[in-house]
This record gives C-alpha cells, sequence and structure tokens, in this order.
C-alpha cells in the first residue's frame, strides 16, 4: 500500500504541530503569552478553512444539478433518499447504543480526579437552537444566495435538487446546452479543490500547534481515562462500520477505508468535517462511485449521518452522569437514546454542535447542565476522533447506497495501483 506525498507531509505536520506547540506552551511564560501565540497559528487556520469554505457551495451545485439532471424523474430521487435515510437511522442508533454501552463498561466518570464546576454554573452553549420544528423550516431556503454565501448544505442540497429535476424534464436544446455547461464545472471545482487542499498540510499544522500553544499536553494526561476509553469505544465503532459495509460491499470494504485514509486524516487533525469534505467526493469517485450518488447523498450525510458525533453525545452524558455520581437506571438510558436520536438532527450547522445536544438532553435527566463545562476544554482532542469517524461512516454510508443503485464501478487492483503511482508520484 504506497501513501502518497501529501498524506505523509500532513502526518509530518501534526507531528510538527506537536512538537511546535508544547514549545510554544512551555516557552510562552503565560496564559496570556500563550493566546497570542496561538492567534498567529489560529490566522493560518482560519484561511485554509475559509478556503476550503469557499469552493464547498459550487461543488455541491454542480455535482448535485449534474447528478439530478442525469437521474430523470423525481422517483429517482426519493428511492435513493430513502434508502440513504434508512442507513442513516441505523448507523446513528447503532452509535449511540454502542456509546451507551461502553460509558457502562468502563465507567471513565468514575473517581474523576478534578474539581467539578458548581451545578449552578452556565456552560454558555446556545441550547436555544436546538428545536426540531425550527430545524425542518430551516432546511428550506428562502434564498439560494444567501445559503451558499453561508454554506447552508442542505439548503443547497434542496435547491440543487428542484434544480437538477427541473432541468433533466426540459428536452430543448437550451437545456441540454446549460447542462453540459454545468456538467463541465464539475472538473473544474475539482481542479480548484486540488489547488487548496495542497495547503492542507499547512493547515493542518497550524490547527495543531493552536491547540496545543492552548491547552498543552498535560489535559490529555488529567482527562486520560476519559479520552482513552472513548477512543477505545471509536475502534469498536470503526469495525461495526466496517463490518456492516463488508456485508454490502464484501472485501471492496477494506480497499474504500484505504481510500479515505487521507480526508479522514484531514479531518482527524483539523476537527473539521468541512475541511475534508472535497477530498472525500474525489476519493469516492476514484472508488468508482457515480458523481449523481456522491452529489446526494454525501451532502445529506453531513447533516444526517454523524456516527461520531452520535456516540460522542452519549459517551458524553454518561460521564457526566457518573462524575457527579447521579446513576440513570437502563430505562432512563434506553429514553436518553431516543431523545439523543431526535435532538442531534436539529443541530446541523450549529458550532460545537454535539456538545450543544449534551448540554440541552442533561436537565431532562436531572443532571446539570454545568457538567459540561467538566469536557469543554477537552472537547477539541475528542472532535478530532469523531469528525475522522463522520468521515467514515459517510464514505461507507455513500458507497452501500452507491451498490445498492447499481452505480458503483470499482476499478481493478491493476487500475487502481496504476492511479495510485501517479498521485503519488505528484
Amino acid at each position: 500500500m504506497k501513501i502518497n506525498k501529501q498524506t505523509t507531509w500532513i502526518i509530518i505536520a501534526m507531528i510538527l504541530g506537536v512538537i511546535v506547540g508544547y514549545g510554544c506552551n512551555v516557552l510562552s511564560g503565560s496564559p496570556a503569552a500563550a493566546n497570542d501565540i496561538a492567534g498567529y497559528f489560529a490566522m493560518v487556520t482560519d484561511i485554509f478553512l475559509r478556503l476550503i469554505k469557499m469552493i464547498i457551495a459550487p461543488l455541491i451545485f454542480t455535482t448535485l444539478v449534474a447528478g439530478m439532471a442525469g437521474m430523470g424523474d423525481a422517483r429517482t430521487v426519493g428511492r435513493i433518499g430513502g434508502k440513504a435515510l434508512g442507513w442513516f437511522l441505523t448507523a446513528s442508533l447503532a452509535s449511540l447504543a454502542i456509546g451507551l454501552v461502553f460509558a457502562n463498561l468502563f465507567q471513565p466518570g468514575a473517581n474523576v480526579d478534578v474539581p467539578l464546576p458548581d451545578v449552578s454554573a452556565s456552560a454558555d452553549l446556545k441550547t436555544s437552537s436546538l428545536n426540531l420544528k425550527d430545524f425542518i423550516t430551516h432546511v428550506f431556503p428562502r434564498n439560494i444566495f444567501e445559503a451558499m454565501a453561508n454554506n447552508e448544505i442542505l439548503q443547497i442540497l434542496v435547491f440543487s435538487v428542484f434544480f437538477g429535476l427541473a432541468l433533466g424534464s426540459l428536452k430543448d436544446t437550451k437545456a441540454r446546452a446549460l447542462i453540459e455547461v454545468i456538467e463541465g464545472a464539475v472538473p473544474v471545482m475539482l481542479k480548484v479543490t486540488d489547488y487548496v487542499m495542497r495547503f492542507a498540510p499547512v493547515g493542518v499544522f497550524a490547527a495543531v500547534a493552536n491547540v496545543v500553544t492552548v491547552q498543552g499536553l498535560g489535559i490529555l494526561m488529567v482527562y486520560g481515562k476519559f479520552v482513552g476509553s472513548f477512543y477505545a469505544t471509536l475502534v469498536v465503532l470503526w469495525a461495526v462500520l466496517i463490518g456492516a459495509g463488508f456485508l454490502v460491499l464484501g472485501t471492496s470494504v477494506f480497499r474504500l477505508v484505504r481510500e479515505v485514509r487521507q480526508p479522514m486524516l484531514v479531518g482527524f487533525s483539523t476537527a473539521s468535517s468541512e475541511a475534508a469534505y472535497p477530498r472525500v467526493m474525489e476519493k469516492l469517485e476514484d472508488f468508482g462511485v457515480k458523481e449523481r450518488v456522491i452529489g446526494f447523498v454525501l451532502p445529506l450525510g453531513y447533516s444526517f449521518n454523524l456516527d461520531g458525533s452520535m456516540i460522542y453525545t452519549a459517551f458524553a452524558a454518561l460521564f457526566i452522569s457518573q462524575a457527579y455520581g447521579l446513576p440513570l437506571t437502563m430505562e432512563q438510558q434506553i429514553v436518553m437514546l431516543l431523545v439523543l436520536m431526535v435532538s442531534s438532527k436539529g443541530i446541523a450547522g450549529v458550532p460545537r454542535s454535539a456538545l450543544v445536544v449534551v448540554a440541552a438532553v442533561l436537565p431532562m435527566f436531572n443532571l446539570p447542565e454545568a457538567g459540561v463545562l467538566l469536557i469543554m476544554g477537552i472537547d477539541h482532542f475528542l472532535d478530532m476522533g469523531r469528525t475522522a469517524t463522520n468521515v467514515l461512516g459517510n464514505a461507507i454510508a455513500t458507497t452501500v447506497v452507491a451498490k445498492w443503485e447499481n452505480a458503483l464501478d470499482i476499478p481493478d487492483e491493476a487500475e487502481e495501483r496504476t492511479r495510485e503511482g501517479l498521485v503519488a508520484a505528484e
């Protein structure tokens, strides 16, 4: 298995980010100085993420419209959407259940050796935005340009579906010419994506250095049991997701995991699903998934199929319960699973969305919302793992739906080796 040069540079950037960040943390002398230094790293990271956000809206629009125009009718869209949502629902329930089971098994909050925040303290998270009715309304755009400016993925998806179906239903030459223009724009956007992703190692270095400069590495020692048990639980979820993919894709699922290792690494190091999105699209195309399925299922999954975030909400809620010595009965935990399942679908696009869900659900079970303060300091290191898991889950989901739709043409081993050799040489 060859690792291309960019993946190698991303790994090196992560290591250098830890070293430089730790050095800045030790030598800064005070938290204020550390924050000042970290601000420069944050600036570089922000520039990289801005470049990523710059391409997401046109990338989704062009790929989805091109795909919709080729689907033919709304029934095809409904069939693909139904299969995707069925997978998303099952994966979300499995993720939540695994989180609850292993939080009970590992007991990460028992005898936690940190001061507990006062139960009256505020976590300062906008839980009021956690409203399923408002979310459903928000899915439908008032203005497509506003939606694109704000990178509202679901709103862009809804408009693109209508636009693509309307365009595909018109049979005149003008409509055909417009379809050809949009189809021609897809490779252009992918080339722009390639240019932006060449800066990924720099963005990764800055993101890691920023966090380590401010937090240091000592916080990992304090929360070692929590962090270690959470990542062990993620490994179990990965095994379940890959196993489910194996049932549909066979041994090809292992080639898929190898294919998406780079976007997973980008997601892990930046803790940003958006940063990984363009590269996931490219890698799924390389794997043989048809563009029409990628363009529809992948953005849908970014709102409804966040397996890593699901497992984290369950795990974090029980951690807080254990830390405060307020155990939940099995019946309460089952109810919590269902509440988390519904609540999590209303927070797409909300900053620190997993923490928002946890903070909103805790009071329903007589647990202090202030418990979220226990994990806010360590959240970035946990977000890295759940973001990589979200990337893996959506890659598998999209490929499985493509398989069900006969829209998957996996290249043979010889073709893949040739392509990997060309990519590694770049």
